[in-house]
């Protein structure tokens, strides 16, 4: 099969990677109060305020009026401070170089205002963060930005993208990029905060989130969402056998983004971003992606499988792009685990089994052109991990799952504990993870700062036919929450049906009565709001539907 992608948009498009390492909540323990205290995941979190690169990132900003800030935003959301040099997921893709991701027709064209060579565009930190700000500064003139508005970059942003797929720009803007630049990119954001320029970022982020809540659930993947691509056709009546790891060469918004056009030729089952929080499944499982242009070879797989000999490794195969590069030197724990937990449920619906041989690499099966994903990947834990979430058991210490009442439906904050084809959790990056004050549901529970902006952790759950159902919720208690917490209920038409408000500084640990509203059938939901002022924290740890 030919994968192409032509010119300067599939360079620019999928020479990005999302960012992140492990969605576990950066704690500081207060032993008298234990309150929330910031912000993501720890090891995430000290890769994304890495001062490394700093004094290049501000040198830049300065010479070419570009905001540092917005600089090392893009950087962690391209490649992870990384100095990529990739080869391309896709046939016609030139490649991208350095920790801004540069593609060859964004060096050629901006080196020379750089005033740097291409070859050092490629290989220099500092020339190549150079060149990306002489475009970006390029850029700002041309659509007449307002260089001191951060949101005034987007269409910038956007544009360095190279993307068709309005959805796939926006998601990178929104949702990788500021994102990022939210949660905290070192001294550049504290000073941003600072001058009172977070709480622009903050709703961007939020109106991004309710964008997500939107979407239609994946078919086959509950805790996925349905990006359907045309690029597809039927497996003749076979069924899966094996399934493929792939690295996009880029950004996860990039990759689906690219995938759901008609004119890439190209596609996968799935898409995983780089910290885990999201899926897109793009192709049904039962039908045929394009993602391997090789025949299946058991001489290249251990000698496994080979009645297969000859017939098209896609008709045979399962395919999962992960945001990121084959050249990268360590892959974030939130994507392998949540990568893991896919395979594990390809896996147990098609009875394949579990190995090495049945969980490939692309590069394995088309080595005279591809590597990914990549001798970094973590083979060994990968597989052991596909294993646990097949057989292991959830919850952890501090925490509580009593068993549910009959004929009652819970929503935890935690996906992997749900029944996705009833009920399923959906946050935003504003939303942080943690299991530091104990009575949570389940693993833990997610916590974010009261703000006027609408970006709710949003619970939604499946109902058959219309119906009065009361919604109980759970929480942990402590002294930072906010006495005046709304929960919001809305039909599955999108139509809020009430409120209740409960005071989470008290009765944690237990359920407790939220209201009785009437639903529609379908997909209805409760949202969490943190629609206040701040200073408080507001929790979203499990509903309960009976």
């Amino acid at each position: 099969m030919n994968r192409t992608l032509g010119g300067f948009a599939a360079a620019a498009a999928l020479s990005m990677s999302a960012c992140g390492v492990d969605d576990s909540a950066l704690i500081v323990r207060n032993d008298d109060t234990q309150t929330e205290r910031f912000e993501g995941g720890q090891e995430e979190a000290e890769l994304r305020t890495s001062a490394t690169y700093d004094t290049v990132f501000e040198a830049a900003g300065t010479e070419f009026n570009v905001p540092p800030a917005l600089l090392k935003s893009m950087s962690y959301a391209l490649t992870r401070y990384e100095m990529v040099a990739s080869e391309g997921e896709f046939d016609g893709v030139p490649g991208a170089y350095g920790v801004m991701a540069l593609s060859p027709e964004l060096i050629a064209e901006a080196a020379p205002l750089a005033g740097v060579t291409e070859d050092a565009a490629k290989t220099d930190v500092t020339a190549n963060i150079r060149t990306a700000a002489a475009w970006l500064s390029k850029q700002a003139d041309v659509q007449q930005v307002n260089r001191e508005q951060l949101l005034s970059w987007s269409p910038v942003i956007g544009e360095y993208t190279k993307l068709e797929d309005v959805a796939g720009r926006q998601a990178f803007v929104r949702g990788e990029v500021y994102s990022s630049l939210k949660l905290g990119v070192g001294r550049f954001s504290d000073e941003l905060e600072v001058a009172g320029k977070t709480q622009a970022l903050e709703a961007e982020v939020g109106e991004y989130s309710e964008v997500l809540q939107g979407l239609a659930r994946a078919p086959d993947y509950g805790a996925g969402v349905w990006r359907p691509s045309p690029n597809f056709n039927s497996r003749g009546g076979q069924r899966p056998k094996f399934v493929v790891i792939h690295t996009c060469e880029g950004a996860y918004s990039g990759c689906w983004g690219w995938l759901t056009n008609s004119r890439a030729g190209a596609s996968a089952h799935y898409v995983v971003n780089s910290n885990g929080t999201e899926i897109s499944q793009l192709v049904r499982e039962s039908d045929r992606a394009w993602h391997v242009a090789a025949d299946y070879e058991c001489s290249r797989n251990g000698n496994q499988m080979c009645n297969l000999n000859g017939a098209s490794s896609n008709t045979h195969s399962v395919g999962i792009e992960h945001a990121g590069f084959a050249s990268q030197t360590t892959f974030p724990a939130g994507q392998i685990d949540a990568s893991a937990k896919l395979v594990c449920n390809i896996t147990k619906d098609w009875g394949i089994p579990r190995d090495r041989f049945h969980v490939v690499g692309h590069g394995q099966l088309q080595p005279w052109n591809r590597t990914d994903p990549g001798r970094n990947w973590p083979w060994s834990s990968f597989i052991t991990k596909i294993n646990s979430a097949c057989g292991g058991t959830g919850g952890g210490g501090g925490g509580t799952t009593p068993p549910p009442a009959p004929g009652a439906l819970v929503i935890d904050s935690n996906n992997s504990n749900n029944n996705q084809a009833r009920g399923y959790v959906q946050v935003s990056a504003n939303w942080k993870s943690s299991s530091n004050v104990a009575g949570y549901y389940g693993s833990g529970y997610w916590y974010a700062n009261t703000a006027e902006v609408s970006d709710g952790a949003a619970f939604f759950f499946k109902l058959d036919a219309a119906g009065s159902k009361t919604i109980d919720a759970w929480w942990t208690a402590a002294t930072d929450r906010s006495t005046a917490t709304s929960f919001v209920a809305f039909n599955a038409r999108g139509e809020r049906v009430g409120a209740g408000t409960v005071n989470q500084t008290r009765n944690g640990g237990k359920w407790n009565v939220v209201g009785t509203f009437n639903f529609t059938a379908g997909w209805n939901k409760i949202v969490v709001s943190r629609w206040q002022n701040p200073g408080k924290v507001v929790i979203a740890d499990a509903v309960r539907v009976r």
